[in-house]
């Protein structure tokens, strides 16, 4: 350590440091716009000039290291005269309105302007020839400053070297348009120049706040209701490293197998590399390292001691499940309450085996068993009560919404009018099935997609469905829409059925065109009747298959919102003490990812009520640095998305074997490393900004 002075500032600065990073350290603003801390100094803007007691001129602090009772001064006079006339030069040529809220600007309004506004000294600046922008950021070079950080970054940290200079090798001072960054078709898309441009030149084609950007960079694990750490997870798979990326998934959720089949996959909704051509297929990578699991995580489970108290849950679905999971790990005793003979809820009745093959239900249901959660099947809880007086400490509802919701139209008591969920709960649990000739399903969800495409497999003739609205604002996942029509599921949109009327060998369903009109409190644009369109379809069996609510024992003591769901505060049953709930019961029908979430949440709080500290995450693999070169093949922005292989249509119908098939392992390597590692982002430091003035 050396002493040196700043601004009257006795200081004790470790040797080795430039004059900018020792007054950084002090809390004293330097300007600069070239400096970045993960690059080598360059002294090119000259902004951070300062006065040195013994030093000719006025040397760069950036590049200038201390040294033994230096005497620094960076406030004077002279030197905010020099700064001004550098900002002055800078804006001469600049377009009038600054970006807002980049480095620039701060700093244009911590120095000051000289008498002159953006763009009034010289003609616009001419330009080479620029490419155009690129899918996810924009290029204005208008607003270049020259600073050379961009090309920095890509050559130097990235390893990249898609930006360079026009006059490469020649070094010069800022506001000399003979430096202006160029760039070939190089771009690996890892946004590094983006993120170190302080002018706006280079910035996201979204327009968010530092915040939000900072938010938005991960897209893939905000989106995920569960936060799984997607780009941890994907890194790990195009290393080759399959059973960490199985691991890094089960830090968070204990049914990966059966994600990796169902999940709807709001991340590749957001994923960006969407924005170059098509999402990375993060779910069918989930699914192929949950299928090479090993099991090595079992050895590094840890389980706290048993801390005495006792947990009810109250249905075996994924919110169960989830909860007994961690619940279970916080060393309390849990045991799972199921009506029927079977674990898994809505996912054993709902879906069907061709999505989610049921040794891998059995053997995540198994894998939660071992770590002493005790099951109790074919039995129906009825009172609250009873469970407190058997000393349970806590209790969780996870009953799901498994009642299937009517239509209210004039002939749907007929017993050929069947319901959506008692059809695929007939077909999953016992095999049977009542869709037989033409068969006729309303609804646009999941379910409706799933009855229809079981009735081809359990032998009707023929299978249409009925959609009030259009493909596009169906809630079904789109490659289920996409594969019903693959295996010969009609689809009649812009329908809506308004009465049955039953004849002896048929029933005649009486329906009506639509038409959309302005958007509905779901966003979607709600359906108007077309007068005098109605028509006759005649079919053997018609199934709703519009929706789903809950089925709450009335002694339970608890109190519904107007839905008729369970209404909570943070998971918390209402007005119940020690009586938690979440997933579909809570929030009405929802998706297998979001019941796991609401699982954890309740999970948490429950083991913060019975004393523990409600942290419920454990580590199987240690964070680790991310190595910032990046070391893409050529062509990288052009690869295309690896799509899952599927049983051919014909052999789909004869049964009930998985339809899609897991990846192999070069199709799985080469999709993870279409990933853009928006990561990456994180591990550029952050430069220092002005202070407010």
């Amino acid at each position: 350590m050396i002493q040196i002075s700043i601004d009257n500032q006795n200081l004790q600065v470790e040797q080795g440091k430039t004059v900018l990073e020792a007054a950084f350290d002090a809390g004293v603003y330097i300007p600069n716009l070239c400096y970045h801390p993960d690059l080598p100094p360059l002294g090119a803007c000259r902004l951070c000039l300062v006065e040195i007691d013994g030093m000719r001129g006025f040397p760069p602090s950036c590049t200038t290291y201390v040294s033994e009772g230096m005497v620094i001064r960076t406030r004077t006079p002279q030197l905010q005269e020099f700064r001004e006339n550098i900002i002055w030069l800078m804006l001469s040529d600049h377009p009038k309105e600054l970006t807002e809220s980049t480095q620039f600007q701060k700093v244009v309004e911590w120095v000051g302007v000289k008498d002159v506004l953006p763009g009034h000294i010289s003609e616009p600046r001419k330009l080479p020839e620029i490419p155009a922008d690129g899918p996810v950021y924009i290029r204005d070079m208008t607003r270049c400053i020259l600073c050379e950080r961009c090309v920095r970054m890509c050559q130097e940290v990235r390893g990249v070297g898609a930006i360079g200079l026009i006059n490469r090798g020649i070094k010069t001072y800022v506001g000399t348009q003979t430096n202006m960054p160029i760039m070939d078709s190089g771009c690996k898309f890892c946004e590094a120049c983006v993120e170190v441009c302080p002018s706006g030149a280079l910035r996201d084609k979204n327009s968010f706040t530092r915040e939000e950007r900072e938010a938005y960079i991960l897209p893939c694990t905000n989106t995920c209701p569960a936060g799984i750490d997607v780009s941890r997870y994907i890194r790990l798979i195009a290393e080759g490293r399959y059973q960490d990326a199985i691991e890094v998934i089960r830090e968070t959720v204990p049914l990966p197998y059966t994600l990796g089949c169902v999940c709807p996959h709001p991340c590749e909704e957001a994923c960006r590399r969407g924005e170059i051509n098509d999402a990375v297929s993060i779910r069918a990578l989930k699914k192929f390292v949950a299928e090479r699991d090993t099991g090595r995580w079992r050895e590094k489970l840890k389980i706290l001691p048993d801390t005495g108290k006792k947990v009810a849950i109250i249905g075996s679905g994924a919110a169960g499940l989830t909860a007994a999971w961690f619940i279970r790990k916080q060393g309390h005793a849990v045991t799972v309450f199921e009506a029927l003979s079977k674990g898994g809820g809505t996912m054993r009745i709902g879906i069907p085996e061709y999505r989610l093959p049921r040794h891998v239900l059995d053997q995540e249901i198994k894998d939660i068993e071992d770590i002493g959660v005790e099951f109790r099947y074919n039995t129906k809880v009825e009172s609250l009560d009873d469970l407190f007086d058997q000393g349970f400490n806590a209790i969780f509802l996870g009953i799901g919404a498994t009642k299937g919701t009517t239509m209210g139209i004039p002939g749907e008591d007929d017993p050929r009018v069947l319901n959506g969920l008692s059809v695929l709960r007939e077909i999953n649990l016992e095999g049977n099935s009542e869709l037989k000739g033409r068969v006729a399903v309303v609804g646009g969800g999941n379910v409706a997609i799933d009855v229809a495409r079981c009735g081809l497999r359990t032998g009707a003739n023929q299978v249409s469905m009925l959609y009030r609205r259009t493909r596009e604002e169906m809630p079904a996942s789109p490659e289920e829409i996409e594969a019903a029509l693959n295996e010969g599921v009609k689809i009649d949109f812009l329908v809506a059925p308004i009465c049955v009327i039953p004849q002896d060998d048929c029933l005649q369903v009486e329906c009506i065109r639509m038409a959309l009109g302005e958007p509905d409190a779901s966003g979607r644009r709600r359906p108007v009747p077309v007068e005098g369109s109605e028509f006759i379809l005649e079919v053997d069996r018609f199934v709703m298959a519009i929706g789903q609510k809950a089925v709450i024992p009335e002694n339970y003591g608890i109190t519904l919102n107007r839905r008729g769901y369970i209404r909570a505060d943070k998971s918390r049953a209402v007005p119940r003490k020690r009586v938690f709930t979440g997933g579909d019961v809570m929030s009405g029908p929802a998706t297998v990812i979001e019941a796991i979430q609401a699982g954890r949440e309740a999970a948490s709080e429950i083991d913060k009520h019975l004393g523990g500290t409600g942290d419920i995450l454990q580590r199987f693999i240690p964070e680790e640095p991310e190595i910032k070169s990046l070391g893409r093949d050529e062509g990288f922005a052009y690869f295309k998305r690896i799509h899952e292989e599927m049983m051919p249509v014909e052999d789909c119908l004869k049964g009930f074997d998985e339809v899609e098939q897991v990846f192999d392992e070069k199709m799985a390597l080469e999709e993870a490393k279409r990933c853009l590692r928006c990561q990456l982002r994180l591990t550029i430091s952050k430069v220092p900004m002005p202070p407010s003035k």
